[in-house]
């Protein structure tokens, strides 16, 4: 349980208020480019979805091997995959899959499409779930390039997957078309228009994040406190949506005519 004071929560506080995402889904799967991508933004949500006994799973696009200077890249991989699985852990999330692609140079692609829309035949959920795929966090923050190739990756790899006639060497091996994917939401987004409340669920976040610490430290941020900076995103789009804290996404709907 979250120990954050939720008796002056404004209700009416945001200029902008968000709306509350529809949790009426049973499963979810979470496709991001690098370990730690879930914890910097979404983890508190993930473990208030787990705890309501739905079933979410992480897919790894790459395995973050480019993350750490100090580290040569196939021990950072096996440091960064262990510290994943145990930050999975934290928020009740118990498969994380791994694609092995190369950390820091992603490319947006067929190749990379057909990787996705085989993770989701596999997982066939109802919600899936990336990051922010935009150009920047807003204002001038600049994305990096693996989160945007492989978020609009993920957008189009759900289309891909309820398509019988897309990649059909996967049916032939075995995987059945999903065309069940309900939306693509994407945490962090600076065009969020919905949140889901974390307050009671936020500490649960900061110790999923906390697990990276290789990475962490790795980063050599200086005074650098994960709860500090998680409770600072979290305020922000709890006071939009009328509550103490809260984790922020962008939906974009797969239904047509949606």
């Amino acid at each position: 349980m979250s120990t954050v004071d939720t008796s002056t929560v404004d209700k009416g506080a945001g200029p902008e208020p968000l709306q509350a995402l529809d949790e009426t889904w049973e499963r979810a799967l979470c496709v991001v480019a690098h370990p730690d991508d879930m914890e910097f933004g979404a983890a508190a949500a993930v473990a208030r979805w787990t705890g309501q006994g739905k079933t979410v799973v992480y897919c790894m696009v790459t395995s973050g091997e480019a993350g750490i200077d100090g580290m040569h890249p196939e021990e950072c991989r096996e440091v960064r995959e262990a510290e994943q699985i145990e930050s999975a852990r934290i928020v009740g999330v118990d498969r994380v899959d791994f694609l092995h692609e190369p950390d820091g140079v992603i490319e947006y692609g067929v190749s990379l499409r057909r990787l996705i829309a085989a993770q989701v035949r596999r997982h066939r959920p109802d919600i899936v779930i990336t990051g922010n795929f935009r150009d920047t966090w807003g204002g001038s923050n600049l994305n990096q390039a693996d989160h945007i190739a492989v978020g609009r990756a993920v957008v189009d790899a759900v289309r891909d997957a309820g398509n019988r006639w897309v990649f059909t060497e996967q049916v032939t091996d075995g995987l059945e078309p999903w065309p069940g994917v309900r939306a693509v939401w994407a945490f962090g987004s600076p065009q969020a228009g919905h949140a889901v409340d974390t307050t009671d669920t936020f500490d649960a976040g900061v110790a999923s994040l906390e697990a990276h610490r290789a990475y962490i430290d790795g980063l050599g941020w200086a005074d650098w406190d994960p709860r500090e900076f998680l409770e600072g995103l979290a305020r922000g789009a709890g006071s939009r949506l009328g509550v103490a804290l809260a984790a922020p996404f962008e939906v974009f709907p797969m239904g047509w005519g949606d």
